[in-house]
């Protein structure tokens, strides 16, 4: 894969946009000062040309109006020029009797009226001086904002650009990123797409140029978002119905769509437009999307596309959403109820009864979205309107939302035939078209709703990053050892399986998932799923302490439930223990948010027959409505959940972890629970299904069923455990030679050894250190899947520990930061800690400039015994110190770089030597000697401008003189070249007060003239004037730079 550096990747980014047919100019050439953001040359073409009756003063307001958008706070004030741009607003005319006219900063119906242009090394002043990599501007204003970061350093990622977009510029330059409404991350093999209010782990690839094409992946990444998102007509409908802000302004929230939600969306609507009743037969067309991957948002894009898209086919439809449960109505009410402003309509409301719709409905000609379940839709229902401008969208249209048709029903009275919700809400709307969302596609749902639109594929989401993938760890041996109930469970799948329509069928089953049940809910068995639980969840939270990772049980039924919660308390009393948290760093408004609960509860619904323990334990509404609030805050004590039917589908908790399965599950209903873990969170690699009851071969067929023609998104335990001990194999034979002895069996001083031991052994040789490198990192990958299975034998994991020990120390010495969500035990970690301390390089590099140089900061560098954390250490402090200095003196500081590289060369080179320890131990400290060496030069020369009686500025421009000076052998007094260089930093501050000064040749022009007067004037000698007038040049251009 070819790596670019950030110039590089800028200009290739800036080469991909002009094929997009965008002008592109340079930032300095840009004649403007630093405080003005807007390009107001351009604004006032695009609205001359759509709004040429406007006077001079009118126009201006205009400008005006979107110029003084409030900079802070940030959120408010970027919102607030969204809905400008996005809506635009009635201009009250300076004349009177001119009726007021609607102005649009963007024409959204016509993409190419607008100018659209490119703008890289733009400089703004506001907060601080700051220069974002690249601009893009529609008709003057900047609407996205990119930032890259070199693919050649592993030190500097696409997280860095994250930082200085949504850290350094919101803060800095609020009011250029007031108008970012888009915000893209690259570093050539990963490019990503958010808001400048996204997290992290929600930016994205746009990974589909257009919708019929393959995923793209890696470096094709950044063609495809240039190509998908920012085509012109692409970025224009983006801006217009796919970046959405919630009503409320209580979280800094600002959503950017996901490529396979915008190509859904749009298909979807194409799709419904072609089946509109009274012309087409009403079946709107069906979405299947992988669960976790955002349906709902989906749909919310889809309902504004409905309301505000070719007015003249949908009349101003009114959108109905149905949901098949209450909670899952909680969730899309408060999204839907939350985007009046998105939807463009007052009218949008949670509907609780039959009645109430009824009214709504004939108050109600047209527009409006309501909420309701489709448990609403009865007998009794009766029509409720004959209007072809109903767009009924159903959300998990596979289970009660396809029941169209008829079935027997055995009753005491004796045979009847009944019909489902589905049927009923057809009668009620029967010339309404309906779309389907669902994430498990069954033949009824395609029937009902029509053929599958587009899909997304639960592979598909995992590639993307959407979802994390799942690992299943199959535990039922460690619960059930009789091999007669292990049949019953297996006999109760395949009749599962071959389950049909009539009577007797049904009644074997229930009568087999009777046995099961007994089974489940044995006291011995109860006993050991919970001590099992109990061990596996406590070691999964000891390997990510520093991560929330909460746990769901789910359980076969509400006894079964009770039963499993009285075992994990008699385990472990002290979690029953109420209290709002374990955290101690909250703040009072944090902690207000809390409730006192036990670590364990269970969600379900009271019976009046329950026993009081029970009935007072389960509570009603309310209190499963507190439990839902409690456990999606990450602060709570609420830990684990227990399940039987509530908060297995349509409930997302991302810290959701695990998932212990104690309840037959199959086909759409397995795929929709054991999804519940897949959704992405900080430091999350992946979702972890415990299974207790043999689900393994249901899962199978139901993700060949349901996850799309594509290799299993699920990680099993059995291969991933094949991996790690193939890779732990390969690192074995790698150190074969290195006795780590003291590790296993020495003293905690020799243990600390032997580890920095490793690291030096690793990195005697550079193909060895990257052959370590690469196989202990699919190492520790695999061995986060299998360690909390406990399949792993002592030795194993003790190996394991030591080499990903080994590869942490390593990354701390030469990249300063280890790997992400290292994978050890507390123990293990604290000994790394130890280890890096007992060498004294983490003091050393991360001491503050102030004392980098001091007689005992030297001393303390020389004192470091392993040779090569040693050079690894002077490396880092020297790279980072000259490029402190080349901010401020371009000249010295490629001086001292050229020395820097000569020593790291020959480091790199350390292969084709032939050594024993001994000498290679010698030729590390020679080289260490010559690093020290620099780095006491390096400081000498940082400190002369104080001798010298200068600024460092100055200092720059006298190290130019004094360069050019003795290069060419001529006199010319020291004293003199102090003078000249006061005058030279007088002369380019002067020149330097417009952005564009080094773009524009009159200015650069003066600047050469001015210069040569003075080195006139000063007797220095003029055959040199060229050379001096392009280092002094580089040089103020460097003072720019590393300003910003």
């Amino acid at each position: 894969m070819p790596k670019f550096t950030e110039a590089q990747l800028e200009e290739a980014i800036i080469e991909l946009f002009q094929e997009q047919g965008y002008d592109y100019i340079n930032g300095d050439k840009l004649h403007r000062k630093y405080d003005e953001i807007l390009l107001e040359e351009d604004m006032r073409e695009f609205l001359s040309q759509c709004y040429s009756n406007l006077t001079a003063t009118e126009l201006e307001k205009v400008i005006n109006k979107i110029k003084y958008v409030p900079n802070t706070p940030l959120y408010m004030g970027n919102r607030e020029a969204f809905y400008l741009v996005n809506e635009g607003f009635n201009l009250v005319r300076d004349d009177s009797a001119l009726a007021p006219i609607h102005i649009e900063y963007i024409d959204f119906e016509n993409p190419e009226n607008n100018i659209f242009k490119v703008v890289n090394q733009y400089t703004v002043q506001d907060v601080r001086e700051r220069r974002p990599d690249l601009i893009l501007f529609i008709n003057g204003i900047p609407v996205a904002i990119f930032e890259f970061k070199t693919a050649i350093q592993e030190t500097t990622t696409v997280y860095d650009a994250w930082k200085q977009i949504t850290i350094r510029y919101n803060r800095d330059i609020p009011s250029l990123m007031k108008y970012a409404f888009l915000s893209v991350i690259s570093d050539g093999a990963n490019t990503k797409l958010g808001s400048i209010f996204t997290p992290y782990e929600y930016y994205y690839s746009w990974n589909k140029a257009n919708d019929d094409e393959k995923v793209s992946n890696g470096i094709s990444a950044l063609l495809t978002m240039i190509h998908g998102a920012f085509a012109k007509d692409r970025v224009v409908a983006i801006l217009r119905d796919f970046i959405y802000y919630p009503d409320s302004d209580k979280k800094d929230t600002a959503i950017v769509t996901r490529y396979p939600q915008f190509f859904a969306a749009k298909k979807m609507l194409e799709n419904i437009k072609l089946h509109l009743k009274p012309y087409g037969d009403g079946k709107g067309g069906t979405y299947f999307g992988a669960t976790g991957s955002g349906k709902t948002n989906t749909m919310l894009f889809l309902s504004r596309l409905l309301a505000t898209h070719d007015r003249e086919t949908f009349k101003s439809p009114t959108v109905i959403i149905l949901v098949d449960r209450e909670d899952l109505s909680d969730q899309t009410s408060k999204l839907f109820e939350g985007s009046k402003r998105y939807l463009k309509t007052e009218k949008v409301k949670t509907i609780g009864s039959r009645a109430e719709l009824k009214q709504e409905l004939s108050i109600n000609e047209s527009g409006g979205v309501y909420i309701t379940t489709i448990q609403k839709f009865e007998e009794a229902t009766g029509l409720l309107s004959e209007r072809t401008n109903i767009i009924c969208i159903s959300d998990e249209a596979h289970r009660t939302q396809t029941n169209v048709g008829s079935k027997l029903k055995y009753t005491e009275a004796g045979v009847e035939t009944s019909y489902g919700f589905a049927k009923y809400l057809r009668d009620s709307f029967p010339n309404a078209t309906y779309a389907g969302f669902t994430g498990t596609p069954i033949d009824e749902t395609i029937h009902v709703f029509g053929e599958v639109v587009e899909s997304y594929t639960m592979k598909e989401s995992t590639d993307d990053g959407i979802t994390v993938r799942i690992s299943y760890e199959p535990r039922l041996a460690r619960v059930i050892t009789n091999e007669e109930q292990v049949a019953e469970i297996d006999n109760y799948y395949k009749e599962v399986e071959e389950q049909g329509a009539n009577i007797e069928q049904i009644e074997a089953s229930k009568r087999t998932m009777s046995k099961v049940t007994q089974i489940l809910n044995h006291p011995d068995r109860i006993r050991k799923v919970a001590d099992d639980i109990v061990e596996h969840y406590e070691k999964v939270v000891s390997e990510k302490p520093e991560i929330v990772q909460k746990a769901m049980v789910v359980c076969s039924n509400r006894e079964h439930a009770f039963n499993v919660y009285q075992a994990i308390k008699s385990v472990r009393p002290e979690w029953f223990i109420a209290k709002k948290t374990e955290r101690e760093d909250l703040s009072p408004q944090e902690l207000e948010k809390l409730e006192s609960l036990p670590k364990v509860n269970i969600v379900a619904t009271r019976s009046q027959d329950d026993v009081k323990e029970m009935y007072d334990l389960l509570g009603d509404a309310k209190h499963r409505k507190m439990l839902d609030a409690q456990f999606k805050n990450n602060d709570s004590n609420f830990q684990i959940v227990i399940v039987v039917d509530m908060w297995i589908t349509g409930f997302d908790v991302p810290s959701l972890a695990v998932m212990y399965i104690d309840k037959p599950l199959q086909k759409h209903t397995l795929i929709q629970t054991i999804s519940r873990v897949n959704r992405v969170f900080e430091g999350k690699d992946h979702g972890l299904v415990v299974d207790y009851i043999g689900i393994k071969r249901a899962m199978l067929e139901a993700i060949k069923t349901y996850g799309g023609e594509q290799e299993s998104p699920i990680d099993e335990l059995e291969i991933t455990l094949k991996i790690f001990r193939n890779q732990l194999s390969l690192i074995d034979e790698l150190l074969v030679n290195f006795d780590a002895s003291d590790f296993y069996h020495g003293t905690p001083a020799e243990r600390l050894l032997c580890l920095n031991r490793g690291a030096e052994y690793v990195q005697r040789l550079h193909d060895m250190e990257v052959r370590f490198m690469y196989l202990s990192r699919r190492m520790k990958s695999a061995y986060e899947i299998v360690f909390p299975s406990g399949e792993l034998t002592d030795e194993e994991t003790e190996k394991a520990q030591f080499y990903m020990a080994i590869r942490s120390i390593i990354y701390k010495q030469t990249k300063g930061n280890a790997p992400d969500a290292e994978m050890m035990n507390k123990h293990v970690q604290q000994m790394i800690e130890n280890a890096i301390a007992s060498t004294g390089v983490e003091d050393i590099v991360n001491n503050d400039k102030q004392e980098l140089f001091d007689e005992s900061f030297l001393d303390e560098l020389d004192a470091l015994e392993m040779p090569i954390t040693k050079f690894n250490a002077l490396l880092r402090l020297l790279k980072r110190a000259i490029d402190q200095y080349g901010g401020t003196n371009q000249v010295k500081a490629i001086e001292f770089s050229e020395r820097l590289d000569r020593v790291v060369e020959a480091y790199n080179n350390r292969d084709s030597q032939i050594f024993i320890s001994e000498v290679t131990a010698d030729f590390i400290n020679s080289l260490s000697d010559e690093i020290m060496k620099i780095l006491k030069d390096l400081q000498i020369d940082m400190d002369s401008f104080k001798d010298l009686g200068i600024s460092y500025e100055e200092k720059a421009f006298y190290d130019i003189l004094i360069k050019v000076r003795d290069e060419h052998e001529f006199e010319y007094a020291d004293e003199k070249c102090i003078d000249l260089a006061k005058a030279i930093k007088e002369l380019v501050d002067d020149k330097a007060q417009y952005a564009d000064w080094s773009s524009r040749e009159d200015i650069k022009s003066q600047l050469n003239m001015d210069l040569t007067i003075l080195l006139y004037e000063n007797g220095y000698p003029p055959q040199w004037n060229d050379e001096v007038f392009e280092q002094v040049l580089g040089q103020a251009e460097n003072f720019k730079k590393s300003t910003n």
